[in-house]
């Protein structure tokens, strides 16, 4: 997103969840969401998030916090802290906003923005999506983006360790 005064610094596309709700009542247009741990940012991430951005008029990304992640993905992980990860994807042009959430699931998060539409990778089914009943209830679409082959943050971590 562009302001009068040039883009937007990363630090100021991560938000808490009130303002971040907030800010999606004010974006005219389709609010886009999607979510996920974002370790180490890949080709395959990008896909996605550059998709969702396509979707509509904005697209808001919820990070798991550091304690979800363990609780995920097991005591190695993140690899990087929620901070770091945050300030990546904030980076990233396809990005407008960046919420944190600390739940093993977005589905508090998605009731509370209540996206227009959501948007994962292929290795979700749409009806597997969480909160993807939310988005519906209110009229909202459900996109699934195909998975770039070979792409994944496992795979890089397993490769670093050779």
């Amino acid at each position: 997103m562009v302001t009068r005064d040039g883009p937007r610094r990363p630090e100021s596309k991560v938000m808490g969840w009130d303002a971040a709700a907030e800010w999606r009542q004010q974006v005219r247009g389709a609010v886009v969401f999607t979510n996920g741990v974002f370790d180490l940012v890949h080709p395959g991430h990008v896909e996605v998030l550059d998709m969702a951005r396509r979707e509509g008029a904005a697209l808001i990304v919820g990070v798991n916090s550091d304690a979800s992640v363990q609780r995920l993905k097991g005591p190695t992980r993140p690899v990087r802290t929620v901070a770091e990860r945050a300030m990546v994807l904030a980076a990233l042009e396809a990005v407008d906003a960046v919420v944190v959430f600390g739940e093993d699931t977005p589905q508090a998060l998605v009731e509370c923005l209540q996206p227009d539409v959501i948007v994962k990778g292929g290795d979700y089914a749409p009806e597997t999506i969480v909160g993807a009943d939310v988005v519906t209830a209110r009229g909202g679409r459900v996109v699934v983006v195909p998975l770039v082959p070979d792409q994944s943050t496992t795979s890089i971590i397993e490769k670093l360790r050779v």
